[in-house]
């Protein structure tokens, strides 16, 4: 095979595996929904009441996030997952009361995913 096809063949390649790479970067670097702690109060020792904003790429699909209540030591002392469901907004505002095994000093969410 002479020097400057193959050359060629290898150009083409690297320009379809880089072309690929970029595309699916940029596809799959955003999650299909984030969730973020607005704000929390610790009302008793075994009780939280949370709002979190979700926001998704798609509004149409429901989405599941999982909320973490934490004590001082980071163990978690309480747990709820959430379903948003599908809205015509991209951003959602969510409140619930987390029941606690003790008192928390933090909130989380551990990930959302699609319901």
């Amino acid at each position: 095979m002479p020097r400057p096809l193959l050359l060629g063949m290898i150009s083409v390649g690297v320009v379809i595996a880089l072309t690929w790479l970029i595309w699916a970067a940029l596809r799959y670097s955003q999650p299909v929904a984030d969730g973020r702690v607005q704000a929390y109060q610790i009302t008793s020792d075994t009780s939280v009441v949370v709002t979190i904003s979700v926001q998704r790429r798609d509004p149409s699909i429901p989405v599941r996030c999982r909320v973490l209540a934490q004590a001082l030591d980071f163990q978690p002392v309480g747990e709820q997952e959430v379903l948003v469901a599908a809205s015509p907004s991209k951003v959602v505002d969510v409140n619930l009361v987390l029941t606690t095994l003790r008192r928390a000093t933090g909130v989380v969410i551990k990930g959302c995913t699609v319901a």
